[in-house]
């Protein structure tokens, strides 16, 4: 099974607590990170990108950095981890995206690839000028689909004379081109699902609950229904948080000392952004689900170093799981202690 991280792009990472670890982020915090994860053979790198943050009690994701650029640099001190950064596709062409992963692939032949996300918060475009109305709720997957295909175009030939809905290409050129680029999507509704095994290479789910390793099959199920009818090869990896002790108890106290210091205000705003989009949007709908929404809801592990491997054997064992990918509370010391004390316990990463 494959592991990849979710770099800590914006301040504090996934934990939306006043008790967790409070951080900024930086080149420095992710190079580390992900130079740690390449020394110890991880497989790919992940950034998001996230335009406005949650406001709160921690300015949560009021600070962060900006993908393509924090990839490019990580590509630069890195041998051989894949690098994915990701595209809020509202605010770039796909033609200026190619070029940028024609560079990036310069840097790091074969290692890049590009998460498309189609943007469902709708502060985070507005502030700009570029929300397009609600109506992109229910079109974003007919927005992004061509998106997709004229970066297609434009990795495969090098030209794109695209005619749709959202764009016009006329001779559209790009060269360069980057070579076996790989696309992501992140999207787990029906919609989502039906783009991702039409056009993407990787798709990327949350995990659910705590401790339930899991609960997530039956998303990998419906990506598998997804894939049949398009007969595309399309790898599933899970997205869980990591919080490891030397004991599960201690552990254990971590998680809930986070837990009770929840960012209410923060979490507030999260559901209030979430609630405008009434689409089949499962991720969104998660996301902001429970009342505390301390880590976004995603699948946590928490427990001992021999419990966290036993449960992430356990995600191996799901049928058309490919891999994971791993945020940490502490991301520094979470690496390190993934790659010491968590990673020769796995069966799945014996090879």
């Amino acid at each position: 099974m494959e592991v990849g991280v979710f770099i800590p792009i914006n301040n504090n990472g996934w934990l939306i607590s006043e008790t967790s670890p409070q951080y900024m982020p930086s080149f420095e915090l992710n190079k580390k990170v992900v130079q740690a994860a390449d020394r110890y053979g991880l497989d790919f790198a992940l950034s998001m990108i996230k335009l406005r943050g949650f406001g709160g009690k921690t300015d949560f994701w009021e600070h962060g950095l900006e993908s393509f650029t924090l990839m490019a640099g990580l590509a630069a001190v890195t041998e051989r981890i894949k690098i994915f950064a990701t595209a809020a596709t509202l605010t770039m062409p796909p033609a200026i995206v190619a070029r940028m992963a024609a560079t990036i692939d310069s840097i790091a032949p074969g290692r890049f690839g590009i998460n498309l996300v189609t943007g469902w918060a709708e502060a985070e475009y507005s502030q700009m000028g570029l929300w397009p109305g609600d109506s992109h709720y229910k079109d974003r997957y007919k927005y992004l689909a061509e998106y997709a295909q004229i970066l297609r175009d434009l990795f495969d030939t090098g030209v794109s004379n695209f005619k749709g809905d959202y764009f016009t290409m006329t001779d559209c050129r790009v060269s360069p081109r980057a070579t076996d680029t790989k696309l992501i999507c992140a999207g787990s509704s029906g919609e989502g699902l039906a783009f991702t095994a039409q056009y993407a290479d990787y798709s990327f789910a949350l995990g659910m609950g705590t401790n339930t390793p899991t609960a997530f099959a039956s998303v990998s199920q419906r990506l598998m229904d997804a894939k049949a009818k398009t007969g595309r090869d399309v790898a599933a990896y899970i997205l869980f948080m990591v919080i490891a002790d030397d004991t599960d108890e201690a552990a254990m106290a971590k998680w809930e000392l986070y837990c009770d210091g929840v960012d209410k205000e923060a979490v507030k705003w999260l559901v209030g952004q979430a609630a405008a989009n009434t689409g089949e949007d499962t991720n969104t709908k998660q996301l902001a689900a429970e009342k505390a929404a301390v880590n976004l809801n995603m699948g946590t592990l928490v427990g001992s170093y021999a419990s966290i491997a036993r449960m992430l054997d356990e995600v191996a064992t799901v049928p058309g799981t490919a891999g994971v990918l791993l945020t940490f509370d502490d991301f520094e010391k979470g690496i390190e202690d993934f790659g010491q004390k968590i990673q020769p316990l796995m069966e799945c990463r014996k090879r």
